[in-house]
């Protein structure tokens, strides 16, 4: 029987807030999805590179970076890198990505750069995943144009709930003039410290504003997700028995099931 290609799903992970969980959950949900046998695609679009890091790659060793795709110099089949896990490729970023914001001004249909970019490997993948920078900038505005789905992570800390709603302005106003068929994937906790007030009055309310938008899977506070990137290994890879390998599990079957 002839075999139909199918479109990637394509997730970006996107809080315009830092230290939420972005690139942690991008490469460890990525990293989950292909061990799941998953073909994935993880794109950093994140100027600081640090999803790259994340997989082990050595960014002063990348000769083309999605920045050289975004300016159109490269296609994006030869900015794609392989990592550790056979069903795990990446397109690298690195600092000069800070200058596409500014590069591309003036340039008409400045948003749909990325999904232009993604549309030549879509057929190759089955999940794509775009870890966002911590703003809504241009980078930010392509991915979500480039999107299907915006994963959003919630810190179980003070203020977390604080420009959430900025930032599902912006998604409302992409679907209205740029994405139609954008929704939310879900709202992920994550740093939950089942130990304090705090993370259960913040899970209690993030279920109580977004109901079934927050996803079943939590992700814990824990020592040796922090660990991983430092070792430029995925926490799969670093300590597969840890509680933070087994909510990535977790989180990547329950986005499988939804699709």
């Amino acid at each position: 029987m002839l075999k139909i290609p199918t479109m990637a799903n394509t997730i970006c992970i996107a809080n315009q807030k830092g230290g939420v969980g972005k690139t942690t959950t991008a490469v460890n949900l990525s990293a989950a999805l292909a061990v799941s046998e998953k073909r994935t695609l993880l794109v950093d679009c994140d100027p600081q590179g640090n999803a790259t890091t994340g997989l082990g790659l050595d960014k002063s060793n990348i000769h083309n970076t999605l920045y050289h795709g975004m300016i159109g110099e490269v296609a994006a089949k030869n900015l794609i890198v392989n990592s550790d896990i056979e069903t795990l490729k990446i397109i690298p970023s690195r600092v000069e990505l800070i200058g596409f914001d500014v590069e591309m001004m003036s340039q008409p249909k400045r948003e749909m750069i990325l999904k232009n970019l993604l549309a030549e490997v879509k057929n190759s993948f089955d999940y794509i995943i775009i870890d966002c920078p911590p703003s809504l900038s241009l980078l930010t505005v392509n991915a979500l144009t480039a999107a299907d789905y915006m994963l959003i992570p919630l810190q179980c800390e003070f203020y977390a709930l604080e420009g959430l709603g900025q930032l599902l302005q912006t998604m409302k106003r992409i679907k209205h003039n740029l994405n139609p068929k954008l929704k939310i994937a879900g709202i992920l906790l994550t740093m939950y410290d089942k130990r304090t007030n705090l993370s259960r009055q913040v899970a209690e309310d993030a279920e109580k504003y977004f109901k079934n938008l927050v996803f079943k899977t939590i992700i814990p506070r824990n020592v040796r997700l922090g660990e991983a990137p430092s070792f430029g290994k995925p926490i799969l890879f670093y300590d597969a028995t840890s509680v933070g390998a087994i909510s990535y599990f977790e989180l990547a079957k329950e986005i499988i099931n939804q699709q």
